[in-house]
């Protein structure tokens, strides 16, 4: 009996394994790229509530591209709130030269809020 066999029909090699002939799948090869904390936190919320996206974006190739562009987007979106909320809240170098506990409490207010609001956006919905 083969170990292999090649199926006309549809085009695919099927391996032997015990009884059965399993199909010989492989992911297309996708580009490596480094993805960050927000990525991470989005492959996550992905596999626990969207299976149905995350493994369409896995079988196509696609996962670690989106991923990296979530990450990305989180990141600079991250960024811009915090420097535009503590500029509107008056949180500048001045008070952290001047009092550098109350800079330390409000930046950290800040970025809390920064979180929530990028969590909220981009990475769990």
């Amino acid at each position: 009996m083969d170990k292999y066999i090649y199926d006309d029909k549809n085009g695919l090699w099927y391996e032997l394994q015990g009884d059965y002939y399993i199909p010989c799948l492989i992911l297309p090869t996708e580009k490596e790229q480094p993805i960050g904390l927000w990525g991470q936190r989005h492959l996550h919320y992905l596999k626990e509530y969207h299976r149905l996206t995350y493994t369409n974006l896995l079988t196509s190739g696609r996962l670690n591209e989106y991923l990296a562009e979530i990450d990305k987007q989180a990141k600079d979106m991250f960024l811009r709130l915090i420097k535009q909320m503590s500029e509107r809240e008056g949180v500048t170098k001045q008070l952290k030269t001047e009092n550098q506990m109350e800079w330390v409490g409000r930046m950290n207010n800040i970025r809390s809020r920064a979180v929530e609001i990028v969590n909220a956006e981009l990475i769990y919905s």
